[in-house]
């Protein structure tokens, strides 16, 4: 009996096959985490809502949502089918964190709105193997973040 239980739990979780592929999927997953944490951290550092823990799930969270189909030999055009609905979910989030206020003036969350968007943009790319894109798209998103209101400052 306890050889048949042992032999069910191993079966179980036989999802990750060996040395390299548990490697494979701890660095995705990290790479996602800390990029992720960086524009969360930036969020965090300007008081917003949506800060570091934020941003870091919405990554492991969307780098997840593309792994595991990948992983279990989803065809391109179902792994698509999952990007379109991770898409239209994370904006749903995105909209929770927009405050309108009486005026179009007044409407605050946007940016973070769309850093949550962005994060799970960056967190798919790591998921699907692109880190290097990944990495390049968050340094984009960070110049965007800090060097922008920098540059307005200036100006004024």
């Amino acid at each position: 009996m306890w050889q048949d239980v042992w032999t069910t739990a191993v079966s179980e979780f036989s999802d990750i096959p060996n040395a390299a592929q548990l490697t494979r999927i701890a660095l995705r997953l990290l790479v996602a985490a800390a990029l992720g944490g960086l524009l969360g951290y930036e969020r965090e550092l300007r008081g917003k809502s949506a800060g570091l823990r934020t941003h870091m799930l919405v990554a492991i969270g969307a780098a997840l949502f593309v792994m595991i189909p990948h992983q279990a030999g989803a065809s391109s055009s179902e792994l698509s089918r999952v990007m379109q609905g991770l898409i239209a979910g994370v904006g749903f989030l995105g909209a929770g964190s927009i405050i309108v206020g009486t005026k179009e003036a007044e409407a605050k969350g946007l940016t973070t709105a769309a850093g949550i968007w962005v994060t799970a943009a960056i967190g798919v790319a790591a998921g699907l193997g692109r880190e290097s894109t990944a990495v390049l798209s968050t340094t984009v998103a960070l110049l965007i973040l800090f060097v922008v209101p920098w540059i307005f400052r200036i100006k004024k």
